[in-house]
């Protein structure tokens, strides 16, 4: 039966409903992480199942704790969902430790057709370190070679490279060039921390760069943003979109989602964004 079209005309949903799966871990705050994940795959018309790598005690202020979910579990997760539910895409977030990162990789060398959109959470916006030090090698090693996409932010790409952050467009570009060396189809560098009237991401794909600019919007209420591009991205790409016909969508979505986001007024920190803006009544 085809389910009822609540979603913006130019995500219309059809007769097959396509599924996304989330890995990453929980945000008890609602703004990020699985959370996050979840409400973009059902903004966007997608069936969503999720595996928890971590679990947080968070909020819009800060990361209280941090609880990491034994590999192994993560495994029976990834293996109980995937023997019965057909997955379309799957988006892979916080990853916390080694021993996680590799047991995802075997997961996914099992399943090596699912398109895999990456996003190297490292940082969570209130600062918070998500990830230790000596799992960038793997995340590198292990992930990278298997993602169709990875999504890093400037910070999270100066990381990864081992070199100073991106100041400059010219810059970002050689830094996706240098990631994509590293074993990924595609890159998606995200350039919201240049200081600039413009926020412009850059995308590297089959050699070809793109460009996605959008105004930069004043609010604080940005949490999530990263966990929601990438989950949108992952979402249209499950309902058959090529790469950057899914980042150009996504990004639409993202930046709306963001203009939206003052409405909610959740925590007095940096809020969320707000995911069912095409959805909900406004005041």
């Amino acid at each position: 039966m085809k389910p009822a079209d609540t979603t913006d005309a130019q995500y219309p949903v059809s007769d097959t409903v396509s599924t996304a799966m989330t890995v990453a871990g929980s945000d008890s705050g609602g703004g990020a992480g699985i959370q996050a994940d979840l409400k973009a795959f059902s903004a966007l018309g997608v069936y969503g199942a999720s595996t928890i790598t971590a679990l947080t005690a968070q909020n819009t202020c800060s990361v209280a704790g941090i609880h990491e979910v034994p590999a192994q579990f993560v495994r029976q997760q990834l293996d109980t969902v995937l023997s019965d539910i057909r997955i379309d895409a799957i988006k892979i977030g916080m990853l916390a430790n080694v021993q996680i990162i590799e047991t995802i990789s075997d997961v996914l060398a099992e399943h090596a057709s699912i398109p895999v959109v990456l996003d190297p959470v490292m940082v969570a916006k209130s600062g918070d370190t998500l990830l230790h030090a000596e799992a960038i090698d793997a995340l590198r090693y292990h992930l990278f070679p298997r993602a169709t996409l990875i999504t890093p932010n400037i910070p999270e790409a100066a990381l990864l490279l081992g070199e100073p952050e991106a100041s400059s467009l010219s810059e970002m570009q050689d830094q996706a060039q240098k990631l994509a060396s590293l074993g990924s189809d595609s890159v998606l560098l995200k350039g919201g921390h240049l200081h600039s009237a413009d926020s412009t991401d850059i995308l590297l794909y089959e050699g070809e760069l793109h460009r996605f600019t959008q105004p930069r919007i004043q609010t604080r209420n940005t949490h999530g943003t990263g966990c929601t591009l990438s989950s949108a991205i992952t979402a249209l790409i499950a309902r058959g979109m090529g790469v950057p016909d899914a980042v150009e969508a996504a990004e639409r979505y993202v930046h709306e989602a963001i203009a939206q986001a003052d409405s909610l007024d959740i925590g007095s920190g940096h809020g969320p964004v707000h995911h069912f803006h095409a959805m909900w009544s406004q005041p």
